[in-house]
């Protein structure tokens, strides 16, 4: 879908940032029993599938050995694991569980019940505007998934290329 159209830089802006306070709204009200870096990265992975550790790091803006150590503390947890890789025995990927998994859907649904809280209190019109706004937030969080998917593509081309020659 192409979501594209003119828009001035001031209502851009103005865009960016009533999503970045929605975003901090979501955030204050979320569970905080983890990181918001282990939680990133948990998301990462159920949106994306399996990554390196490596990727992983990059992906979340941490050191690897930062990245390591969150990942041991969420396999301690039960809501990820290291497997090797199908197609190369050598790589480890690191995979979301199904108790990570569930975990994500109740913190999605504890967010979501405050957010929803919010918009009830909001004039129908609002609400309205909201609805009608669903359709590009969701194309925009698309389109991170498809960014991410394609740099953690390129990345293992890369990485093929190299071991082929």
């Amino acid at each position: 879908m192409d979501y594209s159209f003119p828009v001035e830089a001031e209502q851009e802006h103005a865009i960016a940032a009533a999503i970045d306070g929605l975003v901090a709204v979501a955030v204050r009200s979320g569970p905080r029993d983890i990181s918001l870096t282990a939680a990133s990265t948990l998301a990462t992975l159920d949106r994306a599938g399996p990554y390196r550790l490596t990727d992983l790091a990059e992906i979340e803006g941490v050191a690897q050995p930062t990245m390591t150590t969150l990942v041991t503390g969420l396999e301690r947890s039960g809501l990820a694991e290291r497997r090797p890789s199908s197609a190369d025995g050598r790589v480890v990927l690191v995979a979301l569980t199904p108790a990570g998994a569930d975990y994500l859907t109740a913190r999605r649904r504890a967010r979501a019940a405050k957010l929803a809280d919010l918009i009830r209190q909001l004039p129908a019109a609002q609400v309205a505007a909201l609805a009608d706004a669903v359709p590009a937030m969701v194309g925009l969080r698309d389109l991170d998934t498809q960014r991410r998917t394609a740099v953690r593509d390129s990345k293992a081309a890369r990485e093929s290329e190299g071991a082929t020659l």
